[in-house]
């Protein structure tokens, strides 16, 4: 059977993530801050660098590579335009195998739902395993504030939970911290002694959350894949933690986005092969869990209770606009933000929202409104290696420039941009007027010169992290136009002869 969303529930910001009340979200000082901290610097681009390299060494090992790309997006974009009849068919076989499933409209409505079963079921303690989906409701917050204790069980949102912090990387939730912050927050804490070894940090998690699982009576995870055809929900990890979010508790929850359903187990393949390369360059990622259902009399282990909670939270909205809908192809592999020149020189928390990175660009002004998060699709330079690294083969660069267009529609810009613009515009329309900016250009730009360059616009943004180089003179017009005339000079002393 399934149930109808809840009717209340309370939205908890959380996680030090902006509240949205209608105000525009101020991207540049994360942006200045982060470009201030160099030992983040160093630690996101090492770290993003590495994967990419692993990421291409593991696609040139695989074959047909670039096709199975183009089959994974071809069979995401078919499920996006038949989502209502693979959503029915999901919901049938996985309420056939005894589960419960939940529609939620929102975020809030998604967090009442998995709090209203933990009450129901007098849970006491959660144990959760890595979940983009639950951090984008803020699940945590709201567990805790009916006396839920929650703990996340991966090691990296373990660390970013008991840190205070919150992730900066969809795949790698500590890709800006280093092993001697990691040791301050276990020591301080765990109480555990101060060491910066890393095997010996991993092993203080592993006996803390080994009696966290002992004790747990909730578990909560996210949905990599979900399968119309059976039923079935994939749950892909590096952790033996998933699988102890999802045998030990006696109730087990699973919150998903809508766009997670594919038509049939014979496509999981393909997908499977595209997320742990595109992630972090693994044929296949460790665990890799199939659920059917509750446990059965004849299992061993399993959970007494299975629910999922089949969240919207703005995603039809984007599944209505077909020039737009492709974004949620998205499988969540991170690929993106390893190869963005952006993320590597901001980290993940500069984007003040739960998804960073370009997919973040994408993501973010589309769920929760172009005009707050107004800046996210102008900090692209656009070179397009996001788009050269997507499994599913999604157009990011393409839909940013679409974005950016919705927003001069909208009048989401400054009047000074809009004016800069209008001023631009003017100018092209009309070949003398291009050519009188040229000349003035390149004269206001002597002015200030030398050697050829210079660092003392008015326009201080221009010249903030290079020199500008005057255009050197003839231009290429003029250039042209004198070939032009020295080969008619010639021509005509050719017929003279």
């Amino acid at each position: 059977m399934h149930e109808s969303p809840a009717t209340t529930a309370s939205a908890s910001n959380g996680h030090g993530l902006p509240a949205l009340d209608g105000r525009r979200i101020d991207f540049m000082p994360g942006v200045r801050a982060a470009l201030a901290d160099a030992p983040l610097q160093r630690a996101v681009s090492l770290a993003t660098l590495k994967k990419t390299d692993v990421r291409n060494a593991s696609f040139a090992k695989l074959k047909n590579a670039e096709d199975i790309r183009t089959l994974a997006g071809l069979i995401k974009q078919h499920t996006l335009d038949h989502l209502d009849r693979y959503l029915e068919q999901f919901v049938a076989h996985f309420e056939k195998l005894g589960g419960v499933v939940h529609f939620a409209e929102t975020a809030a409505e998604a967090n009442a739902i998995i709090c209203r079963i933990a009450q129901e079921n007098g849970s006491k303690l959660c144990v959760k395993a890595k979940s983009m989906t639950t951090e984008e409701t803020h699940l945590n917050a709201a567990l805790e504030k009916i006396g839920v204790q929650t703990v996340e069980t991966d090691l990296g949102e373990f660390i970013v939970q008991i840190d205070h912090d919150r992730p900066s990387h969809i795949v790698t939730p500590i890709i800006h911290k280093d092993r001697f912050t990691v040791a301050r927050a276990m020591h301080r804490e765990l109480g555990v002694p101060y060491t910066e070894d890393p095997t010996e940090l991993t092993q203080h998690a592993r006996v803390y959350l080994r009696d966290i699982f002992r004790r747990a009576d909730l578990g909560v995870t996210g949905v990599n894949f979900a399968i119309a055809e059976t039923g079935t929900i994939c749950i892909c990890t590096n952790e033996g933690n998933g699988r102890l979010c999802t045998t030990r508790p006696k109730v087990h929850v699973a919150l998903m986005g809508i766009e997670k359903v594919i038509p049939r187990f014979s496509d999981l393949p393909v997908f499977l092969k595209m997320l742990a390369r595109s992630s972090t360059g693994q044929p296949l990622t460790v665990y890799t869990s199939l659920i059917n259902g509750p446990r059965r009399a004849f299992d061993r282990d399993g959970p007494e209770k299975l629910h999922v909670v089949i969240m919207d939270a703005g995603r039809t909205g984007i599944l209505e606009q077909e020039e737009y809908r492709e974004v949620l192809r998205c499988i969540r592999c991170g690929a993106c933000l390893n190869g963005c020149p952006v993320y590597r020189k901001i980290g993940g928390h500069a984007y003040q929202s739960t998804y960073p990175g370009p997919i973040g660009k994408l993501v973010t002004p589309l769920l929760k409104g172009l005009e707050p998060y107004a800046d996210l699709p102008q900090a692209s330079s656009l070179c397009g290696v996001c788009k050269e690294v997507c499994p599913v083969r999604i157009d990011i660069p393409e839909i940013l420039v679409k974005l950016r267009r919705d927003q001069v529609g909208r009048g989401i810009v400054s009047p000074l941009h809009r004016l800069a613009f209008r001023l631009a515009g003017w100018t092209f329309a009309k070949p003398w007027r291009y050519r009188l900016a040229q000349r003035f250009t390149r004269f206001f730009l002597n002015i200030h010169a030398t050697g050829g360059y210079t660092s003392t616009l008015p326009v201080k943004s221009a010249t903030k992290v290079r020199d500008m180089a005057v255009p050197p003179g003839p231009s290429f017009r003029q250039r042209w136009e004198a070939g032009l005339r020295d080969e008619a000079a010639l021509d005509s002393d050719r017929s003279g002869q």
